[in-house]
């Protein structure tokens, strides 16, 4: 089959560095990426676009990517990059995409999103005729959350995901909407049930690592987040996964990384994980 992936930038996102690195200390993450003054780092917000068999498949790992843009106030106003903007580079509208594959549920909304949500004026989903993959005890997790994570599943968004009627759950390895050539891994290091699509290429297989691997400097094994729900499920998933890409002779895809959209890996002489054969953009990749 012929099967092109390519990277779809947004305008990307600034979080708290000690968060994102966890327990490293911030003179070794400092070095990786710049704090400003505040300790926040600009990470980047980058979907993965797959072509295939006349289907066009968006694979997200949040959610606030779904929801429409809102309307300039003014126009005067620049409007922030967004997904729409970054298909209609690849020659793609909204109405073009029919599966999007969700690896988590957690919205981190703008400013502007969070006031037009609170006051009951939540933006339409986007991409009325796809299909919206989910696995299923992600989805139970967003509906039931823990405390600890409650804030980060916006209930609009999913009320809206539940009245569309478009929700496939995920059970099993392998999605009979996406047929062969998809594997499904399971992530409970980060979100409970997060979905890690495996995507098989002619060159090796292109794993989305989602927030289990936001970048390349959480592919050593003790980086963790702050964000991650259980820590010490993160380290054995990324070894487990990345053990596994290695002998495949595989390519990580990384959301947040805000230099490098895709890398290979290999394992040292010291069992440490590093990325080569960079890719810095990807556009209508096949190899």
């Amino acid at each position: 089959m012929n099967r092109r992936i390519s990277a779809l930038t947004s305008t990307g996102r600034t979080l708290d560095g000690g968060v994102m690195f966890g327990d490293t200390p911030r003179n070794h993450w400092a070095e990786w990426i710049s704090p400003d003054n505040d300790n926040k780092v600009k990470l980047a917000s980058r979907a993965l676009l797959v072509q295939e068999a006349g289907q066009n498949i968006l694979v997200l790992a949040g959610s606030e990517a779904l929801l429409a843009p809102l309307p300039r106030t003014c126009g005067c106003q620049k409007r922030a990059r967004g997904l729409l903007d970054a298909l209609a580079e690849q020659g793609l509208g909204e109405d073009d995409i029919h599966i999007v594959v969700l690896g988590h549920l957690h919205a981190r909304l703008s400013a502007r999103q969070t006031v037009a949500v609170q006051n009951g004026e939540t933006p339409r989903l986007l991409f009325a005729n796809a299909r919206y993959l989910i696995g299923e005890r992600h989805w139970f997790r967003a509906r039931h959350p823990h405390p600890r994570d409650r804030a980060l599943f916006v209930a609009q968004i999913l009320n809206l995901l539940q009245a569309s009627n478009r929700i496939e759950l995920l059970m099993e390895a392998h999605s009979t909407l996406l047929g062969n050539g998809w594997q499904f891994h399971f992530s409970d290091g980060y979100t409970p049930g997060q979905l890690l699509p495996e995507i098989a290429m002619p060159g090796g297989p292109v794993l989305f690592a989602g927030d289990l691997i936001p970048g390349s400097h959480w592919l050593e094994l003790a980086v963790t987040s702050g964000y991650d729900r259980n820590p010490e499920c993160v380290v054995g998933e990324k070894e487990r996964l990345l053990d596994h890409l290695v002998s495949e002779r595989g390519r990580v895809f990384f959301c947040r990384d805000p230099d490098v959209a895709m890398v290979k890996v290999m394992r040292d002489r010291q069992s440490r994980y590093l990325a080569y054969d960079l890719y810095r953009a990807l556009s209508r990749f096949e190899s």
